[in-house]
């Protein structure tokens, strides 16, 4: 047999989060076919952890981080020289000093994957990194990989890059996994949920705020919020929730690698970031069988379902329409389940993630 190809994936941090979870998820469906290497610049290797057994990987201790774009690339550069791999993988803005690198010889294959942007670029990209992305990704060795439509609008209209080198791969999950699972006839609670990386642009602190909004609106309806994952916002979080008055109904469950146990506990799956792309979250919770709210952030409203498509359109900065919302869904069971219904069809015909696999194994080679 021949050896497996090395692929060398460079990502920001390795940290849990959307890339990192489906980097996991391609490995465990790829199988033996590639060995991997994963650096982390920030030399965060928590999502190491949950990364399938049996699974090829070599996770390098060395933190790459610098202030400096020349010193960055040049580390870089004698990195890959001493790594030597067939394909070079980086991940979103703050790989970039690799894809700088990777333009001397020796270039090598690269995929770029871009999952979308930080709080710093929330309502508009900035110009140095459009620029920077425009020189740097246009390049005839690399590919570059994105996994929302308005994202592949930007690669091209906005960065500028070849049609022929952007490519569309929409995120896959494993559906079987999320299936929805008979829910309690629970008629005096309503349980509202979320699965999130505590980080500032998921903006949590605005959940919150609504969920506590729409309970002191609507006292007589018995409804619970449920937080789960971890993160960096985790204490002043938990501090929005204690000042609340309706810290009792607030829970941090914490991190979990089986977010389908908790899916599987809600009536209402909601979002409430300020940028997004195509969340993995949101797919998930299709396939469990539950209605999404979410603002217009993304492709998350061309996602779901056609019957969910009124609740995921709503402004940003339009707070009292994703109440009204909220409190619709809460009293509805019966709304709920049919729009819950038609999301895990959509999740099993467009989001399965052996079709996803297998567009990143034609682009990884």
């Amino acid at each position: 047999m021949s050896e497996p190809r090395h692929l060398l994936h460079v990502f920001p941090s390795f940290s849990v989060g959307g890339s990192q979870l489906r980097f996991a998820q391609l490995a465990r469906l790829h199988g033996d076919r590639y060995r991997h290497t994963v650096i982390a610049i920030d030399g965060d290797l928590t999502m190491a952890a949950r990364v399938p057994p049996g699974v090829r990987i070599q996770c390098l201790p060395e933190i790459f981080e610098t202030k400096s774009p020349l010193a960055g690339a040049a580390g870089a550069w004698r990195a890959l020289r001493r790594i030597a791999p067939d394909v070079l993988i980086t991940y979103n803005w703050g790989s970039m000093d690799w894809s700088i690198a990777n333009r001397f010889l020796p270039r090598r294959k690269q995929v770029h994957i871009e999952d979308g942007f930080g709080p710093e670029e929330k309502t508009r990209q900035l110009r140095r990194r459009v620029q920077w992305r425009r020189f740097v990704l246009n390049e005839p060795r690399t590919m570059v990989a994105v996994p929302s439509k308005r994202l592949e609008t930007i690669a091209l209209q906005s960065w500028h890059l070849p049609r022929g080198r952007v490519v569309y791969i929409p995120n896959g999950i494993d559906c079987t996994r999320f299936a929805a699972r008979p829910r309690a006839n629970r008629q005096d609670e309503v349980v509202i949920g979320t699965v999130a990386s505590l980080r500032p642009e998921k903006n949590i602190a605005r959940l919150i705020n609504l969920f506590c909004q729409a309970q002191a609106s609507a006292p007589e309806r018995r409804m619970k919020l449920v937080i789960v994952g971890d993160g960096p916002e985790r204490g002043p979080l938990a501090e929005i929730a204690a000042r609340s008055g309706y810290s009792d109904k607030i829970v941090f469950a914490g991190a979990t690698s089986a977010p389908e146990d908790f899916l599987a506990a809600m009536d209402i799956f909601a979002l409430t970031s300020d940028t997004e792309q195509m969340p993995l979250s949101v797919l998930e919770a299709m396939a469990a069988g539950l209605p999404v709210l979410s603002f217009h952030v993304g492709d998350v409203p061309s996602m779901v379902a056609r019957e969910n498509a009124p609740m995921v359109s709503v402004s940003l900065a339009d707070n009292a329409t994703y109440i009204a919302n909220l409190l619709h869904l809460a009293v509805n069971p019966d709304l709920r389940g049919t729009i819950g219904i038609a999301n895990t069809q959509v999740a099993q015909s467009r989001f399965n993630e052996s079709d996803m696999a297998a567009a990143y194994l034609a682009l990884f080679g």
